[in-house]
């Protein structure tokens, strides 16, 4: 819920901030314009900038940075100071469609949410996708335009499509 704890940083005179009433917001979150938040969790000092989502059932830890034009779906799980480039896209199902072997429109019931976790001081670069499932340890680095379609491990660099691991030498680099 929107509290006096909310830092809203208004950029422009027509900025538009979209939170819905279910959103849970930690104290000193900052807010940058026309973002869409419902029915997510955002803890304490996490920055979202501009044009981003956060769907509903989706939980953003504390100390994170969402850089602008990210989508973050349900079902992903964002642990604490973590960081997300700009134009980062998350999905959670693997196999989408439209419609139903019926023809119908996909409904709720129809697919199977794919969970994400981004572990503790992961870094994820702008304009990566991230298929839905994996999990990425803690303090890896996905780098800028990778697509992940498996587990990162812990403290490991990848990049590409799909999203594989660097050479160690690369990575000691860092």
């Amino acid at each position: 819920m929107l509290g006096r704890e909310l830092l809203v940083m208004i950029t422009a005179k027509r900025n538009v901030l979209q939170v819905a009433p279910d959103v849970k917001l930690g104290k000193r979150v900052r807010l940058f314009g026309h973002v869409n938040l419902y029915g997510c969790e955002i803890g304490d000092d996490t920055r979202i900038g501009c044009f981003v989502e956060i769907q509903s059932g989706a939980k953003v830890g504390a100390r994170c940075k969402i850089s602008s034009h990210s989508f973050i779906c349900r079902g992903v799980t964002i642990e604490d100071e973590v960081f997300i480039g700009h134009g980062v896209m998350f999905s959670n199902d693997r196999w989408p469609r439209a419609t139903a072997h019926d023809g119908r429109l996909v409904a709720e019931g129809d697919w199977q949410c794919q969970a994400t976790l981004v572990r503790h001081g992961a870094s994820i670069g702008s304009g990566a996708t991230i298929l839905g499932g994996p999990t990425i340890g803690a303090n890896a680095m996905i780098g800028a335009g990778s697509v992940v379609t498996a587990d990162v491990a812990p403290d490991t660099t990848v990049a590409g499509n799909p999203a594989r691991p660097l050479n160690p030498s690369t990575q000691a680099q860092r």
